[in-house]
């Protein structure tokens, strides 16, 4: 009976944060201006906002440069120049393309070597909206040094006002916060060994 109590408890605790986790999300957008950065990073996804978004602050000269994290190997650099319309020169000039990263986490490995490569200490970090806490907690566990603006974008993939109506947003919202606690305890254990844990900036994602 002690053990059924913890395994309810447990599961309450869990449908408690996940409702939390997406209310947090609900409200995360429409994003308030960031502040001027050294460079903004934009995690590709199904969406073609993130890209929009990222190339608008680039020409509000909220950032030097622009790394597009995670392109498909099979598109052509013209065809991301159609998706980014209104960059004007700032793309020509300004726009990195990575194409080795295939998750959060290999989108976290590509930003940290270009951040690096460009001896950048500020990041704004533009992804999707059910997708910015994770992506903040990645990019941080890789490049804990360096100070992270979330910028979250609304789309069509997830409707985050409303993601318990429908079964595929719901299915995504739990996943993304499954893998979100997953890389909270990951971050946990590594600090208990030594290792930097998560900051603020992190924590307070999204």
């Amino acid at each position: 009976m002690k053990s059924l109590a913890i395994l309810l408890l447990l599961v309450v605790l869990w449908g408690v944060g996940l409702l939390a986790f997406g209310d947090r999300v609900a409200k995360s957008t429409p994003a308030a201006e960031p502040p001027v950065a050294d460079g903004i990073v934009a995690l590709t996804g199904a969406s073609s906002m993130r890209i929009e978004a990222a190339t608008r602050l680039l020409e509000l000269g909220k950032g030097r440069r622009l790394l597009i994290s995670g392109v498909n190997r099979n598109v052509r650099p013209a065809e991301l120049r159609d998706v980014a319309r209104g960059a004007g020169r700032a793309y020509d000039c300004c726009v990195d393309l990575g194409f080795l990263a295939v998750n959060t986490q290999g989108n976290a490995r590509e930003t940290s070597n270009w951040v690096r490569a460009h001896h950048f200490r500020s990041l704004i970090v533009v992804t999707s909206d059910y997708h910015i806490p994770r992506a903040i907690l990645e990019l941080h566990a890789s490049m804990p040094g360096v100070t992270l603006f979330p910028y979250p974008v609304a789309t069509e993939t997830v409707d985050a006002q409303g993601w318990w109506r429908r079964g595929d947003d719901a299915k995504r919202m739990v996943a993304e916060y499954s893998k979100y606690l997953l890389i909270l305890a990951r971050e946990a254990v590594r600090g208990l060994g030594g290792h930097e844990a998560p900051a603020s900036a992190a924590t307070n994602a999204g």
